[in-house]
């Protein structure tokens, strides 16, 4: 008896041991590339008359997508996708504008959805966000280096207005998309107090602004406690040709910026529209994620909250 005793002990620690292991494998594990959130020109070129396709082209400015645009795009205005709330801009609208918006643009329930726009692909990654917010973003992808390189890949170019009949646009909100100021504050303590990892506060703008060196358009300058710094650019080859890098070198920026696997990332800058581009990115890693919308902008206006100057990140 003895003998059958010790025999099974042996075998359990054995066990534990295998699953100890097997457990800290896939904690370090990096998580997998959630490859259908982004398309090159040559596979939208091949689709493109796909017949539950929508392609939706994000601009400030009607003349600039009146001059070229992808054949068949719909127009989706800037000003409709952001809203000013409590003196901070580009917040999210409210969901029934955001519905009739879609609904309005035709983009329906169905089918595939691909986005490009303004600023090196930035206008675009917002209306990734707002989708995946409203539920839909299993269905969007982003082209990868959008107008630019659609034109440098010397594919055709339209001026003909598109027309689009409504479709019905049913909101399927996600709320743990978005990270609001009490939520904010309890991860920023967190990350401040303990080195553990587990949460990863993503700063998305330019260094010296994260330094408190340079104009954030906010209250007062520096960055949120426990957050780290990757600029949102650093995603793209150049602001020229704005197609993302590759895994590999995503990964290890982000890495290098503090984020490990299994970590849950939120991202924030001065709106929440550099943001927006660091939420992409880190989702098309695979990684969980939420996006601070009110951001810098309302982090540095609340009396009392500690703001850090410099490169510590606490």
């Amino acid at each position: 008896m003895l003998r059958k005793t010790i025999f099974a002990a042996i075998i359990l620690g054995i066990t534990l041991s295998v699953v100890l292991s097997t457990s800290a494998q896939i904690k370090t594990r990096a998580p997998k590339v959630r490859s259908e959130m982004l398309v090159s020109t040559a596979w939208l070129n091949t689709h493109i008359r796909d017949r539950d396709l929508v392609i939706l082209h994000i601009g400030r400015e009607l003349s600039q997508f009146e001059a070229g645009h992808i054949p068949g795009a719909r127009f989706l205005p800037w000003s409709e996708l952001v809203t000013t709330r409590d003196g901070i801009l580009n917040e999210l609208p409210p969901v029934e504008k955001l519905q009739a918006l879609f609904t309005s643009l035709g983009v329906g329930n169905r089918g595939r959805i691909i986005l490009y726009g303004d600023n090196s692909g930035l206008a675009a990654a917002r209306a990734y966000f707002t989708l995946d917010y409203l539920g839909h973003g299993a269905r969007c992808a982003l082209l990868d280096g959008g107008l630019e390189r659609w034109k440098a890949d010397a594919r055709e170019v339209s001026t003909k207005p598109v027309q689009t009949a409504a479709a019905e646009f049913t909101p399927r909100l996600a709320p743990s998309a978005v990270t609001d100021f009490p939520v904010m504050r309890d991860y920023s303590w967190i990350v401040s107090q303990q080195s553990t990892g587990g949460i990863t506060i993503l700063d998305s703008r330019p260094e010296n602004q994260y330094r408190g060196e340079g104009a954030s358009g906010a209250g007062r300058s520096g960055h949120i406690p426990g957050a780290t710094n990757l600029y949102w650019m650093k995603h793209l080859e150049s602001a020229e040709n704005p197609v993302m890098r590759p895994v590999a070198e995503l990964r290890r920026m982000l890495s290098e910026a503090g984020l490990q696997p299994g970590d849950k990332v939120i991202t924030y800058c001065n709106t929440g529209v550099q943001a927006s581009h660091s939420y992409f990115t880190a989702k098309y890693l695979g990684y969980d994620v939420s996006l601070y919308d009110g951001s810098f902008s309302e982090w540095s206006r609340i009396e009392g909250t500690r703001i850090i100057m410099g490169t510590n990140p606490k």
